[in-house]
């Protein structure tokens, strides 16, 4: 696998930061988190929390065969750091390798904010492309049923400025705690560059048991060039 020059500075940034920086603090706020563009385990997780889970997205709810859905690792291998594994899937055929890495920067405002970073590489298994994302991410609650979780950054990142390179991301997601096990959100995704997608998606998470949480959607998406679809999204959560 060719990696693009551009991510090793990315790269080495992050892991840079997650080395050096201060250990988890306790007191993080509890904040649900994204469905359709998920986080690493939550801000400030403790070291060994594990995680499996899979998502699954389609505009054509008839057409199984259409879906995307992508099976993913995520690990805890330090206290507010956290490592994933993923492998996304267009029906039968595995269409790239992502990697993750994330790391929390600390909570205040007596524990109800936190903040932090993501990276995400992704290979490209047709193209042989390596491209890389880079996000800060803020997450708030503003009582014991209302929260948010707001992610900003960059795509497709290039040390030279290209056509589509460099293309803003960004993802907010606010919450509604409706009782124990039981929490109401919206999901915005907007994506620049190549992909010019807008979507929004109301969701449902409701947690079956001790450890053990499904997550559904429904709320359409725009693409570039596309008329305005359905999109829907199922996960499956299993924490270990």
């Amino acid at each position: 696998m060719r990696i693009a020059p551009a991510t090793i500075p990315f790269a080495a940034v992050l892991l840079a930061t997650i080395a050096t920086g201060a250990a988890a603090q306790t007191g993080y706020p509890v904040i649900p988190e994204p469905m359709i563009f998920d986080m690493m385990r939550p801000l400030g997780a403790a070291k060994g929390e594990m995680e499996v889970n899979a998502l699954a997205t389609t505009s054509s709810p008839f057409r199984p065969r259409e879906a995307e859905w992508a099976p993913e690792v995520e690990y805890a291998f330090a206290d507010g750091k956290a490592i994933e594994v993923e492998l996304p899937f267009n029906g039968a055929r595995l269409e790239a390798l992502k990697l993750g890495l994330q790391a929390a920067f600390g909570a205040s405002s007596d524990g109800r904010s936190a903040h932090g970073v993501q990276y995400l590489g992704i290979y490209d298994r047709d193209t042989g492309r390596y491209t890389n994302s880079l996000l800060y991410m803020a997450g708030h609650r503003f009582s014991p049923r209302w929260s948010m979780m707001n992610m900003a950054g960059l795509d497709d990142i290039a040390l030279r400025r290209r056509t589509g390179r460099n293309a803003l991301l960004l993802n907010h997601a606010t919450f509604y705690d409706v009782q124990p096990g039981t929490v109401a959100g919206v999901e915005v995704n907007v994506a620049g560059g190549r992909a010019k997608m807008v979507r929004v998606a109301p969701q449902l998470h409701q947690r079956l048991a001790h450890r053990v949480n499904v997550q559904a959607s429904a709320g359409v998406e725009k693409e570039h060039h596309r008329r305005v679809r359905p999109a829907l999204g199922l996960r499956l959560v299993r924490e270990l």
